[in-house]
C-alpha cells in the first residue's frame, strides 16, 4: 500500500478510480476507524470521482509518532497529501474525527477545498460529550480493548441496528486487541482540545452536515449549531440511525453525499 512522507510524518493513503478525469473526493475516518470502514461508500463513489482515503497520523497503518496531536495538525498532514499526490482542491467528506479533519480543513485551508460534507461531528465536545471521551481515555491507558470497544459499540450505534446485528459487539473486540492504545489516547486528547466554534464563519465551501436523529454520542444539536454558524449550509437528519452512519444506513449516506457531490461537482481538481 502507498505511503506519502508529508510534514515529518508518513501517511498511508488508497485511491479508486484514480485511472479517470474526475474530481477528487476524500473519505476521512472516524478516530478509531481505518480505511476499511469506508468499504460501502469507496466502490459507489469511484464510479463518478476519484477517491482518497488516507489514516491520519496515529491510526492504523500510518506512522503513530510521539503526541500531542491536534486537528490543526491533522488538517495540514492533509492539505499536504494532496499536494503529495498533485491535486489543488477536492471535496472533503467525513465521519465524526474525520469531518471535524475535514471542517478545520475548510477553515485553515480555504482554497483547496471544492465541497464540504460533514457527517456526525461537533464544533466543539460539550461536557457530556467530554465526559465519555474521558472514559475512552481511561480506557486506552488501561489498554483494555474489551472495556474500550464496549465504551464505543455503545455510544457508536442506534438500539434498532445494534439489535439486529448482535455479532457486531464480538467483531468489534476481535478487531481493538490490535490497537495502538498509546496512539489512541493522543487522538482522543486531540478531541478534547479541539474548539472551531468561533471559527465556523471562515468556512466558504458550499456544505452539508448530516446526522442520525438517534445518535447518543454527538447528537442533533451540534449540527444543528454548525448549520447556523456556517453560511448557507444545508441539515440533513436521518431518522432513527445513530453515530456510525456510513456502516449503519450506508444507501441513506451515499445517497446524501452523491446528491450532494452531483451539486457542486465541477472540475475543482
Amino acid at each position: 500500500m502507498p505511503t506519502a512522507a508529508v510534514n515529518g510524518v508518513s501517511l498511508h493513503y488508497e485511491t479508486r478510480g484514480w485511472d479517470k478525469d474526475a474530481d477528487v473526493v476524500v473519505l476521512s475516518n472516524g478516530v478509531l476507524m481505518s480505511t476499511a470502514g469506508w468499504a460501502n461508500q469507496a466502490s459507489v463513489l469511484s464510479a463518478r470521482y476519484r477517491v482518497l482515503l488516507h489514516d491520519c497520523r496515529g491510526m492504523w497503518k500510518s506512522e503513530h509518532p510521539p503526541g500531542p496531536y491536534t486537528l490543526d495538525l491533522h488538517a495540514d498532514d492533509l492539505a499536504a497529501l494532496l499536494d503529495h499526490l498533485g491535486v489543488e482542491r477536492a471535496h472533503l467528506a467525513g465521519i465524526s474525527y474525520g469531518a471535524e479533519i475535514s471542517l478545520t480543513c475548510a477553515i485553515r485551508h480555504p482554497d483547496r477545498v471544492a465541497s464540504l460534507f460533514l457527517s456526525s461531528a461537533v464544533a466543539c465536545p460539550d461536557p457530556l460529550l467530554r465526559a465519555q471521551i474521558q472514559a475512552w481515555i481511561r480506557a486506552a491507558e488501561l489498554e483494555d480493548p474489551e472495556l474500550l470497544w464496549s465504551l464505543v459499540y455503545a455510544a457508536s450505534f442506534s438500539p434498532g441496528w445494534a439489535a439486529a446485528h448482535p455479532e457486531e459487539h464480538a467483531a468489534g473486540g476481535r478487531r481493538y486487541a490490535n490497537l495502538d492504545f498509546r496512539s489512541a489516547g493522543e487522538l482522543f486528547r486531540a478531541f478534547l482540545r479541539f474548539d472551531v466554534t468561533g471559527d465556523l464563519d471562515r468556512v466558504k465551501a458550499p456544505t452539508l452536515v448530516v446526522v442520525g436523529d438517534a445518535d447518543a454520542l454527538k447528537p442533533r444539536r451540534h449540527a444543528e449549531l454548525m448549520v447556523e454558524r456556517i453560511s448557507g449550509a444545508e441539515f440533513l437528519a436521518i431518522p432513527a440511525a445513530g453515530h456510525a452512519l456510513c456502516l449503519e444506513r450506508p444507501a441513506e449516506f451515499n445517497t446524501a453525499l452523491l446528491g450532494f457531490l452531483a451539486q457542486h461537482a465541477c472540475g475543482s481538481r
